[in-house]
């Protein structure tokens, strides 16, 4: 039986404080199959390399992404169709990126927008899409990658209806954000359009773990 490879491909999520909810990442390939099609941005992974390992050299390399300026990665899900891959059978193993804003020659394109894609692209993507809005407000580490150490209630808003597609409830939403641990409602309001009223400003509390306990400070217990 002909042994599978596994590829690394990488949904990368943007979200700078000029995008308007979530971007992704696509580049063209540069090597056959589907020299110069759009593309997630992908690697085989390498001989005792980690999932994570490989994730970051998918961004660095495939989008000119700096390595300083790639934030929180994650694991979503493998797609395992034999013929997927017209080189051979090729595991691919979705994960997940955050990048910070630099300069670089990636295409960023939203969750509805997504063009015609190489390979079974596509599919990774609309599949992660909603492997990534179960996540949004479950996992600490997505979750907080993408809002920042503080944001206003219109931040999530945002993030919301980019990967569910609809606009959240408000009240829901509201309740949602309270029950995460960790992150807390402030007493301040920011405006961030220019008509209506401000918006509540959410903050993680850097001293809690992912659970919601406050760490004590050092040297009390």
């Amino acid at each position: 039986m002909e042994q599978s490879v596994v590829s690394i491909d990488v949904v990368t999520l943007r979200c700078w404080e000029g995008d308007s909810g979530i971007l992704i990442g696509i580049a063209a390939r540069e090597f056959e199959p589907f020299t110069g099609e759009l593309a997630l941005p992908g690697v085989l992974l390498g001989r005792g390399e980690r999932l994570a390992e490989a994730a970051r050299r998918a961004v660095r390399t495939k989008l000119g992404v700096p390595a300083a300026a790639i934030g929180a990665v994650g694991q979503l899900v493998t797609f395992d169709e034999p013929h997927r891959d017209p080189r051979g059978p090729t595991l691919s193993i979705a994960m997940w990126a955050v990048v910070g804003e630099h300069d670089g020659p990636a295409e960023w394109v939203g969750f509805d927008a997504v063009p015609p894609l190489a390979f079974d692209h596509n599919r990774i993507v609309d599949t992660s899409r909603r492997l990534l809005a179960a996540q949004l407000w479950k996992d600490r580490t997505l979750t907080r990658a993408l809002t920042g150490a503080e944001f206003p209630a219109t931040r999530a808003v945002e993030l919301s209806t980019a990967l569910h597609g609809t606009r959240p409830d408000p009240a829901n939403l509201n309740r949602t954000l309270a029950a995460i641990p960790g992150l807390r409602r402030t007493g301040e309001r920011r405006r961030v359009k220019a008509t209506g009223r401000p918006a509540v400003v959410w903050s993680f509390d850097e001293n809690a773990d992912v659970c919601g306990h406050r760490s004590p400070p050092i040297g009390e217990s």
